[in-house]
This record gives structure tokens, C-alpha cells and sequence, in this order.
């Protein structure tokens, strides 16, 4: 608490300039988290139709394919501002540039400050949480936000809003799957493009890779938790591995059907020829962690990044005024 009268204008003027270059310098403090425990995860029903209309366009120009958003999901979300998240949803202003024909790169990415890909109705897949054991990052004990550990207000399309307003999926999309339909007897339809370029699907897939008439099954990812207790004291959280962060998982190959970015070569309905595709599952991680190419380093997020805020670099024609109709 501040000590009152015993500040003067001028020290209080110099306080705030000095926390401003603080902040501006190093970036916002982190919040400071000591559970070690998985939480029920609450969800804020999506009962609310955002003010503004969804506002997209996917392009192929010259070897990219550029897609110009607004971030305004197409449709029904949870209530924001919430108990768990104090920010209120915005137009966003994104490009997004990507390889129309990507390519696999000689070793995978790991999924960093950025966001994976992007949705088919403009909504970011942001799977990660700026949330750390103690507030340390450099500890490496990161949460996973839909482990319910650290209360986020996550609605029921598993996602919530940065403090810049922008929207975005930390799981399964749920409300734009309905909408667009995913049914369990047949191949995932595309629902959005990784920043790397290549696409992404959801949950559904042939069972053999090579086969479009193979039998429809439901993929799963090839991670599962680790065994017994994480390190405790100056080392980490303790307690038992049971999905509170990221580290308590480990990617075992072959146990599921899918590779360690979530994804794997095969035929797909809008790629017969075959191509890598990325496909979002019901067990951890979801959304993707890694990526198989080089992403776009248009999915990098913060201040003066292209194609994220005001300061992004909008083709010509495009921008707030410059968008199609919405998506029906």
C-alpha cells in the first residue's frame, strides 16, 4: 500500500516513468503460481454473439497464401470480461502470410511465443499459456491452460482473449466443429492452415494414411503422461505428473497415430495426391506443439509484428475495409 502524504507529485511522476521503462524494457511481471495440481476445468458457456462480424480472406498470391482477418469468430462465445479473464474481445487486424506449397523442414520447430495457425473463420490457434510455475519461465514449468490449474476463463470453445482483445483457441474449437460438421463416419473437412502451410484437420482421418477407402477412425495423438513425481524444492513444482504443465507429458512413438507435431503424411479429401497435415485430437497436446516446416514469422506475437495490431502490413485492398463478406 502507497504511504499517503509522505510521496510528493514529482517523486509519485518519477515512480510511474521509472515502472513504464520497467515494463516497457522487460515486459509485464508474471503472475505468481504455486499449485502443482490439476484442477476441474470450468467452462464459461458460449452463449453470447460477439459485436462485431466475422471478417476474413484466403488468397493464394504468387508462391503464398495470404490470409487477412479480423479475429472475430463466427460464432457464439462465452462472456468476456469474466472472473477468469478481464479483457473484452476485439477486432484484431491479421495477415498472415504462408507457403502456398510448403515443404517439410530438415528438423521440427518447437512451438514458441506465437501462435500455431489460424482457424478457417479468422480465430488464432494459440495453445499456450504465458503462465509459470512461481512466475519463472526460465524454470520451464509452464502450465497447460486447459489443465484448469490456473483459473482463465476459457470458454466452451476451449479458448478466451489476450489483453490486447484478441480471441483465441487453446483446444478444440468446439461451436465452429458443430457448425461446420465434423461427423465421426467420414474425414475431418480442413478448418484452418498452420504457419508453416500446412493444413489442419480435426480429430477424423483414414485409418491407413494412404488409403482415402480405408475406414474412418478417430486419431490420436502418440503423448501420454510420464510416471511417478516431478522433481521437487529449487528443482520443480513436485507432486505427481497429471497434465498441471507441459512437462508432464512425453511423446512415445508409435503409441498413437500421430507423430510428435501432431500430424502425419497422408491423403486427405482436399489433397489426394497426399501432403503432411496437422490434425487437432482430444487428448493432449490438441493443438499442436511443433511444428514439421519453417513457420511464418508472421504468426509471432506482439507489438509492431506484421500482420498482429494496428502496426500489421496489409496487402493491397485489404485491412479493416477491405474484407469479403463473412463466411456462411
Amino acid at each position: 500500500m502507497f504511504r499517503r502524504k509522505a510521496l510528493t507529485l514529482l517523486p509519485m511522476t518519477m515512480m510511474i516513468f521509472v515502472a513504464g521503462m520497467a515494463l516497457a524494457q522487460f515486459g509485464p511481471q508474471m503472475r505468481r503460481h504455486v499449485t502443482n495440481q490439476l484442477q476441474r476445468l470450468n467452462l464459461v458457456p458460449a452463449t453470447e454473439t460477439p459485436k462485431e462480424a466475422s471478417r476474413v480472406q484466403i488468397e493464394v498470391v504468387g508462391d503464398r497464401r495470404v490470409i487477412t482477418a479480423n479475429g472475430i469468430p463466427d460464432h457464439k462465445v462465452g462472456q468476456f470480461p469474466n472472473r477468469g479473464n478481464p479483457n473484452q474481445i476485439e477486432a484484431q487486424q491479421y495477415v498472415y502470410r504462408i507457403p502456398a506449397e510448403p515443404k517439410a523442414a530438415a528438423r521440427t520447430t518447437p512451438l514458441g511465443m506465437q501462435n500455431f495457425g489460424i482457424c478457417l473463420n479468422g480465430v488464432p490457434f494459440d495453445p499456450g499459456a504465458a503462465e509459470w510455475y512461481q512466475g519463472d519461465r526460465q524454470g520451464g514449468w509452464q502450465y497447460e491452460a486447459l489443465s484448469g490449474a490456473v483459473p482463465l476463463g476459457i470458454d466452451a470453445n476451449h479458448a478466451h482473449v489476450q489483453p490486447n482483445g484478441a480471441y483465441h483457441y487453446h483446444g478444440l474449437p468446439s461451436e465452429f466443429l458443430k457448425e461446420l460438421g465434423v461427423p465421426k463416419n467420414s474425414h475431418s473437412p480442413l478448418i484452418g492452415w498452420a504457419a508453416d502451410g500446412f493444413p489442419i484437420y480435426a480429430l477424423y482421418g483414414y485409418k491407413d494414411p494412404k488409403d482415402a477407402n480405408s475406414e474412418i477412425v478417430e486419431l490420436n495423438s502418440s503423448y501420454q503422461l510420464k510416471q511417478g513425481a516431478r522433481p521437487g524444492g529449487s528443482r520443480g513444482p513436485g507432486g505427481k505428473y497429471d497434465g498441471t504443465f507441459l512437462a508432464d507429458y512425453q511423446f512415445v512413438s508409435g503409441q498413437g497415430d500421430l507423430d510428435e507435431c501432431n500430424g502425419r503424411y497422408c491423403v486427405t479429401p482436399d489433397f489426394p495426391e497426399g501432403t503432411y497435415a496437422y490434425f487437432l485430437t482430444q487428448q493432449w497436446p490438441v493443438i499442436p506443439r511443433a511444428y514439421r516446416g519453417t513457420p511464418s514469422s508472421d504468426f509471432a506475437r506482439g507489438p509492431g509484428r506484421a500482420g498482429n495490431g494496428p502496426g500489421g502490413n496489409f496487402p493491397p485492398g485489404r485491412g479493416p475495409g477491405g474484407f469479403p463478406p463473412p463466411r456462411r
